[in-house]
């Protein structure tokens, strides 16, 4: 059953934030977080922030969401705030006054620009929470205020000024923001916004924010002194689709009446909400692309015979890789993977493709080792004019042919999909 549960339940990736807790570091994630993705049927995955957990993302496969949120400042050299314009002393004064976020975690970093730019590499649905939203926008080109009050609220006239972080009063202390019509926020909220104001009061835990918005994000809310407190892209947004990539600098997790679970507005857990639907989506289809290996019990003349076929697939794709020279055979090996494709119709378009590709189907192996030959000559020949290139132009090169790479590999998954509801139909 568990084993079942685990290819039907989404999981959703969150990353731990560290803490120093009677002289050991404790990595933890919010309850209202791990509480809502349950809630509406995902299973949260924490990553914790250990050194080289940066290099092991691979084995959090499969991923189906990211949600991330608490943290410390992210490290300034990620968005180039030397040009911010801030002396050393109000630096300084600065790490005085938010001692507990300006201890920058490289580590943590790391792992979270590494996920982020996974999502936006594939699509995978994507919510920032706070930091979250800050990684988002890193992640894209975009920048940020390592400070609000000495960038941004110093420069504003006193009506326009906005208090982000108040200490004495963590949890209560609110704000106005201004809602965007036309955007998820705004369909959210709907209930709790008149058409002048388009107006919510939302919490505030952080003393950065967005300065520059990255190119490819709708602002969904401004603070009053126009900070952005919620973006979204538009070209990634259809949960239905398995599409979410957002950030919100509040936590309307925990926009919550006093002593109470009682949300302030009754749009406030409608993040998490569309987020797992679009993870629930995108798990979706990342399944009816790929085949969920199970486990079969054959008797001992069935598995005899597999046995010949895999050997058989196992030296056809040897030959693929590497030619025949390398790797004498008798042609009567190579039979029994023919044949299995010929009389199998179980399988689908996409595996009989796949299986000739890495030369099941081979009958002549010395024609095929002439043609291993004439591409290893246009290897060669390639090889040669790439090594006269500058590193810019490679650069170009690996960026346009990478592009490339993904929009065939979208293109082909619909196709092979069309085609298999098609036979299946």
């Amino acid at each position: 059953m568990s084993t079942d549960l685990s290819v039907i339940l989404p999981r959703v990736l969150i990353v731990s934030r560290r803490s120093l807790r009677k002289n050991k570091f404790v990595d933890f994630v919010g309850e209202y977080h791990l509480d809502l993705i349950v809630g509406y049927g995902a299973v949260p995955v924490i990553v914790p922030r250990v050194t080289g957990v940066h290099m092991l993302l691979d084995s959090f496969e499969p991923i189906h969401g990211v949600l991330l949120c608490e943290g410390e400042d992210i490290d300034p050299s990620h968005y180039q705030a030397e040009t911010c314009g801030l002396s050393l002393q109000e630096l300084d004064e600065i790490r005085k006054v938010h001692a507990s976020d300006t201890a920058i975690d490289k580590e943590k970093d790391t792992i979270e620009l590494s996920l982020a730019k996974l999502c936006l590499e594939r699509n995978i649905p994507y919510l920032g929470i706070c930091r979250g939203s800050q990684v988002l926008n890193v992640a894209c080109g975009g920048t940020l205020y390592q400070d609000i009050g000495k960038e941004l609220t110093i420069n504003c006239c006193e009506d326009r000024r906005v208090v982000h972080m108040d200490y004495d009063n963590y949890d209560g202390h609110r704000h106005g923001v201004k809602v965007v019509k036309n955007t998820p926020l705004s369909d959210w909220f709907k209930d709790s916004l008149e058409d002048e104001e388009m107006e919510i009061r939302v919490n505030s835990y952080h003393h950065q924010g967005v300065k520059k918005l990255a190119q490819r994000f709708m602002p969904m809310a401004f603070a009053p002194d126009g900070l952005v407190e919620g973006f979204y892209d538009p070209d990634a947004y259809n949960p239905d689709e398995g599409k979410f990539i957002m950030g919100l600098q509040f936590h309307p997790e925990r926009m919550r009446k006093p002593d109470s679970d009682e949300f302030d507005y009754p749009g406030c857990p409608a993040a998490y909400k569309e987020f797992v639907k679009a993870v629930v989506a995108y798990q979706k289809r990342l399944n009816s692309t790929t085949s969920v290996p199970r486990s079969l019990k054959l008797d001992q003349e069935m598995e005899k015979k597999r046995k010949v076929i895999v050997r058989s697939f196992s030296l056809a794709r040897d030959i693929y890789a590497a030619g025949n020279e390398r790797n004498p055979f008798k042609d009567s090996e190579l039979e029994p993977g023919a044949e299995f494709l010929e009389s199998n119709t179980a399988l689908s378009l996409q595996q009989e493709t796949r299986l000739k590709q890495m030369g099941a189907t081979v009958r002549n192996a010395s024609s095929y080792s002439q043609k291993l030959k004439l591409n290893a000559e246009r290897e060669r020949l390639a090889k040669t004019v790439i090594e006269k290139m500058s590193i810019e132009q490679l650069s170009d090169l690996m960026s346009f042919y990478h592009m490339m790479g993904q929009l065939c590999s979208d293109v082909l998954d619909r196709k092979l999909h069309g085609v298999v509801n098609d036979l299946g139909s």
